[in-house]
Parts: C-alpha cells; sequence; structure tokens
C-alpha cells in the first residue's frame, strides 16, 4: 500500500487525504519520523483535518518530540472544536492528559 502510495505522490499527486494515509501506514510500519513528514503536509494543506493533528501527535511523540506531540494536540483539539468533532477532542484531550502525567512522574 505505501509504496502505491509513494508512486502515487511522485506523479505529482498531493493532497491531504494522500498524505494521511501515507503519515498512518508508516506510523504502522514503525517509521514513526517519516510518518511525522507526511502528516505534518497533511495538516499545511488542510489545518482543520483533526485526525491528522491526531496522528501527527502520535509519530511525534512515537519519534520521542513529546513537546512537538503536545503542540500537534493542542492544535488538533482547536480544530476539532472549529469542526465539533467530539470524539477526536476527547482523545486529544486524554493524550495531553497522559502527556503531562510521564512529564510530572
Amino acid at each position: 500500500m505505501l509504496t502505491s502510495l509513494e508512486n502515487m505522490l511522485a506523479k505529482g499527486i498531493d493532497n491531504s487525504l494522500l498524505r494521511f494515509g501515507l503519515g498512518k501506514g508508516y506510523l504502522d510500519a514503525g517509521e514513526a519520523a517519516r510518518a511525522a513528514e507526511h502528516l505534518r503536509r497533511c495538516v499545511e494543506l488542510d489545518p482543520k483535518y483533526s485526525a491528522a493533528w491526531k496522528l501527527l501527535g502520535k509519530a511525534l511523540q512515537a519519534a520521542d518530540d513529546p513537546a512537538g506531540a503536545r503542540a500537534a494536540w493542542q492544535q488538533g483539539l482547536i480544530a476539532a472544536q472549529a469542526h465539533g468533532d467530539k470524539q477526536a477532542e476527547k482523545e486529544m484531550t486524554v493524550f495531553l492528559k497522559k502527556l503531562d502525567k510521564s512529564a510530572q512522574g
């Protein structure tokens, strides 16, 4: 799947959905840094994409960048609240609380 998505990107197709797919694919494959690159581009293309912000935070956390994860989830909360995306809002709130706990402990 990643190969076909990368081929689409190489052909000049670039949109938030493609970048989200690449980001999710690389995150699932354990390549957090590559996932974060695609997810950053995804939210540049569509700053209101709350699911992409959520996944970007997870990728950054997996890449050992808790500050970046926090920033992504905070932006994601703004996007989720603007769209009434209650589920994403709840999830990112929980992720931020867990991040706070791990920073304290």
